[in-house]
């Protein structure tokens, strides 16, 4: 591998094979800035799941709920919105389809 001339964005120093400025310390390393910014995404991909694990939906709690009345509830409301997105997935593609011709 040669020699990698890098310019700091921040300074203006001209650096060879170094990943952080010799002067200012900022990150001048591209494959470095790339393993820090995927990093970064997976870390707010893991957040996001927790989040969604420890806060279910209203329907879903109702549907562990261990009062029976409010079991019942939790299943007819999904069931209700399990029906209704059928009906409007259905209807979207009778629509597709005769504007398709």
């Amino acid at each position: 591998m040669g020699t990698k001339i890098i310019t700091c964005l921040e300074c203006g120093t001209i650096n060879e094979n170094k990943e952080y400025c010799s002067n200012c310390n900022a990150l001048i390393s591209d494959a470095k800035k790339r393993a820090l910014k995927a990093q970064q995404l997976k870390e707010a991909q893991i957040k996001e799941e927790k989040f969604k694990l420890d806060n279910p939906s209203l329907t879903t709690r109702l549907k562990t709920h261990p009062n029976i009345f409010l079991k019942s509830i939790g299943w007819v409301l999904y069931s209700v919105i399990t029906i209704v997105s059928i009906i409007g997935a259905g209807l979207a593609w009778f629509i597709a389809m005769v504007a398709a011709g």
